[in-house]
């Protein structure tokens, strides 16, 4: 609590009066004002930085002799549930990488539980180590062209707005129901008009850019081109460089991370699991690669601090300075971004800090109302053998329209391996209806068997790709008895599976073990003949209709740019 002893102490401890609570002695801090390196002992009173370019004394001291000390990392957009994890122990996975904010938006627990969802999160954020901060889910569902768990309108929304964890509203997806001014958008918009409103535009240019943005948006996490982040930099938009699990925009964004422009851009990763997080890293991982893709330190470690604070309004961090919150990393140099101490709030990441937390109830279980299927459930009837197919974009989440002319017969379209062309579904699985849509997918490689997930954006139905009708449903019904995750099935047997019981998106095992379960999952997908380095959520994306150009829907498959189904 800042009160006035609190005040006292900091200034005694800031002026050398008295010994600092902790001590930071011995190394470099960066100074994101000017870029340069100072050999600066950093002192710490309670949660804030009270003392640098001093030689101070501390009740604890630790030594970053030949190292340098950076403000802590900022994720400015990201789906903790997309990391398969409860919010309690991502807070224990990505501290250990510099993060010691990350804004998330909770939407895909929203889309499958509602206000329950989002009530999970605020109050996992009073008990996470890092500053977890939410934007409110506002798109849920995303759009008409499929079936949620949950709706969220206005009003429902407006009970958390008050909340001290909420910055404000979450990414807007559904840009074509802001331009077409539906009204249950604009009475979202126009509640949160002084807070922050998160976007989500891909592709979006010229005059429909400018009415978005009139709508009051300020950022873009789905910007994959310089051209368009140009346009949308020039048009008052601060851009979130993303690079996650599937959706890889950095290399493509890299020369966007210049000193200039740096004020205006800042980094996330959106969906990023633990497996990657292992193999990579999390914003470290962002930082060091922007580097070696030529941005220069300055400009790199200013879009995972400063930048991002002050983008939303996080007026409080982003320095080593006197003042500033203690949200401190302490790294081998700036280029590795090798991460060896962090502080979060002026608390040394300990193990032991972990175990101070209050616990959180788990929500969500028995999500997964689908009926069982059979092969017969996944015929793909049409009038032709021509279609289109979904052209899987790796590394992307936008996808192609694929045209294909596939075996025909009694009015139904067969799976053609010779073109890459396999099945996928999408299994309604909230208890509002039975619904199933079957199409084809072209970039998995696939060859036989099938792989099936209950994480689908983001109405979260189940989503399946197959070579093999039986082992399409085999996939389906596993993720029906273990109340979701993903699971890979080839002649019938389940190769490996990864339960995700509360609220078919997240597991309950710690990060670790969610981590190992990960290598034969990805193994199994590899041995059907799969090629995407990260299947699973590849194939979560396939049913997000608000991703151009083209996805499937538990109502059937989407042309997204004219935002309809598809006839044929």
């Amino acid at each position: 609590m800042t009160d006035a002893a609190f005040l006292s102490r900091a200034i005694a401890q800031g002026r050398g009066l008295a010994e600092a609570d902790i001590v930071i002695k011995g190394g470099r801090i960066f100074d994101l004002t000017s870029g340069a390196l100072l050999k600066s002992d950093v002192a710490i009173c309670g949660d804030r930085i009270v003392g640098v370019q001093g030689d101070y004394r501390g009740v604890r001291m630790f030594d970053a002799t030949g190292k340098i000390v950076v403000p802590g990392f900022i994720d400015t957009h990201l789906h903790v549930e997309s990391s398969l994890i409860t919010p309690l122990e991502f807070d224990r996975c990505v501290l250990a990488h510099g993060v010691t904010t990350a804004i998330c938006d909770p939407h895909e627990i929203a889309n499958v539980l509602g206000s329950t969802g989002i009530k999970y999160f605020l109050d996992a954020s009073l008990a996470t180590v890092l500053d977890l901060r939410v934007q409110l889910s506002s798109c849920v569902p995303a759009t008409h062209l499929e079936t949620s768990g949950a709706r969220l309108e206005v009003d429902d929304l407006l009970p958390f707005a008050k909340h001290p964890k909420v910055l404000g509203l979450a990414e807007f997806m559904n840009f074509p129901g802001v331009l077409a001014r539906d009204p249950a958008c604009l009475a979202k918009l126009a509640a949160f008009q002084n807070r922050r409103i998160d976007g989500h535009s891909p592709l979006l240019r010229g005059l429909d850019l400018n009415g978005y943005l009139a709508a009051g948006v300020r950022t873009d996490h789905e910007t994959t081109n310089m051209p368009e982040a140009l346009e949308k930099l020039s048009k008052g938009m601060f851009i979130l460089v993303r690079e996650g699990s599937v959706s890889k925009d950095l290399h493509a964004l890299a020369p966007l991370i210049t000193e200039r422009h740096s004020p205006y851009v800042a980094f996330c990763t959106d969906d990023r699991n633990p497996l990657d997080i292992a193999e990579e890293g999390h914003l470290d991982f962002l930082i060091r690669t922007a580097i070696k893709l030529g941005a220069p330190p300055l400009a790199a470690y200013r879009a995972a601090s400063i930048s991002a604070a002050r983008i939303f309004g996080l007026m409080d961090r982003g320095l080593v300075a006197p003042g500033w919150r203690a949200d401190l990393v302490v790294i081998d140099d700036l280029e590795s971004c090798a991460v060896r101490q962090v502080f979060a709030g002026g608390r040394p990441v300990e193990e032991a800090l972990f175990e101070q937390r209050s616990a959180v109830a788990p929500v969500g279980r028995g999500s997964v109302k689908a009926a069982r299927v059979s092969a017969a459930d996944f015929v793909a009837k049409g009038s032709f053998p021509s279609t289109l197919a979904i052209g899987v974009v790796p590394g992307k989440i936008i996808t192609e329209r694929a045209p294909v002319t596939l075996p025909f017969a009694n009015g139904e379209r067969k799976i053609d391996l010779d073109q890459d062309a396999v099945k996928v579904a999408v299994v309604g699985r909230h208890g509002v209806n039975r619904n199933i849509a079957v199409a084809f997918v072209q970039g998995f490689g696939m060859k036989r068997g099938a792989i099936a997930s209950s994480v689908g954006h983001d109405c979260h139905n189940i989503c399946v790709v197959g070579a093999n009708e039986d082992d399409m449903a085999a996939a389906v019904n596993r993720l029906i008895e273990i109340e979701g995750g993903f699971a890979v099935a080839e002649g019938g047997d389940i190769l490996a599976e990864l339960a995700l019981p509360v609220a078919g998106l997240i597991s309950l095992k710690s990060f670790e073990e969610v981590r190992e379960a990960l290598i034969p999952l990805r193994a199994s997908a590899k041995s059907l003949g799969v090629v995407l380095p990260e299947p699973f959520l590849q194939v979560a994306f396939l049913p997000l209709p608000v991703i151009p150009h083209l996805k499937i829907t538990d109502m059937g498959l989407v042309d997204v740019d004219r935002f309809e189904f598809v006839r044929d």
